[in-house]
């Protein structure tokens, strides 16, 4: 299986990138993380994303804020997929991380998740995974379905604790719809 790489521009990115690694887990996807910034290790970023591909990654994931130019620096030195997550900091509440991340040129893609959107590139990069991974791909299936049968289970218990006040209200003429 193909590995991902979580990069992360500054350490203070660590609790929201947090988010993500269960989702990897869960999956089974191995992973790495590190910290490299586009700003102040620019020659160790792109090593790095020039080498992801012969090393075994399929998908590279990057969290950065404010300027948040990371995710494409790291575009820019490989074909391979490149997550961005927008990271909310900085007076502009993640807004110029989120414009930074997805405002990309012509043929070096970044796909972008919503500002602190961590769990989501996760899953982004094992639906990335799973076009060269059948097994994969049925994880993915089967956790779909866990997740919509929860939403009915719930669904269900709100219904039943109303099934009472629907009843008392079409007793008066009132209807709940």
């Amino acid at each position: 299986m193909k590995k991902v790489a979580f990069i992360m521009g500054s350490d203070s990115d660590l609790p929201v990138a947090e988010k993500a690694f269960p989702v990897l887990e869960e999956f089974g996807i191995p992973y790495i993380v590190r910290i490299l910034s586009a700003h102040r290790t620019p020659a160790e970023a792109k090593a790095f994303a020039e080498r992801a591909a012969e090393e075994g990654y399929g998908v590279i994931i990057c969290a950065a804020g404010m300027a948040a130019h990371l995710a494409g620096a790291f575009a820019a030195n490989t074909v391979l997929p490149v997550i961005g997550i927008p990271m909310k900091s900085g007076g502009l509440g993640g807004l110029d991380a989120l414009l930074s991340t997805v405002m990309m040129p012509s043929g070096v893609p970044v796909a972008t998740v919503a500002i602190d959107g961590a769990k989501n590139a996760a899953y982004l990069a094992a639906e990335i995974l799973a076009l060269g991974d059948g097994a994969l791909s049925e994880r993915l299936l089967s956790a779909r379905k866990r997740a919509a049968e929860d939403v009915l289970k719930k669904d269900a218990l709100e219904r039943a604790k109303h099934e009472n006040t629907d009843q008392i209200l079409q007793g008066k003429g009132d209807k709940l719809s």
